[in-house]
């Protein structure tokens, strides 16, 4: 067995070997490259649990731009303003995930170019 054979199963096994099969949890344990990889894949799973208790404060005076915003007596800017609102989220959302992506890439680059040189 090699390192490639059990690459893509490493994902996987950064919570526990028992999803794997004998010879593929003997295997990593047995070549230290595949303890690496196990390694950084959990680091990273724990990176991402503690963002998720990471609180970001609004910016100041957003809930009262919100609110006055609620208030405005024609429904058809309530109704522009709560799309602008969501839109601004999704792209919030969409930054923070392709952020974390590039960290993982990043990461995977990295350790793959350690390996090879």
């Amino acid at each position: 067995m090699r390192y490639d054979d059990v690459a893509d199963l490493l994902p996987q096994l950064a919570d526990g070997p028992e999803g794997a099969s004998p010879e593929v949890a003997a295997f990593v344990e047995s070549d230290l490259r595949s303890q690496a990889e196990l390694a950084r894949y959990r680091r990273l799973i724990r990176s991402l649990q503690l963002l998720r208790n990471h609180l970001v404060e609004p910016a100041p005076g957003l809930l009262a731009q919100i609110i006055a915003a609620l208030e405005l007596p024609d429904s058809r800017a309530r109704i522009l303003t709560a799309r602008r609102m969501v839109y601004a989220g999704a792209v919030g959302g969409v930054a923070a995930g392709a952020a974390a992506t590039a960290v993982v890439l990043m990461r995977r680059r990295m350790s793959l170019a350690g390996s090879v040189g």
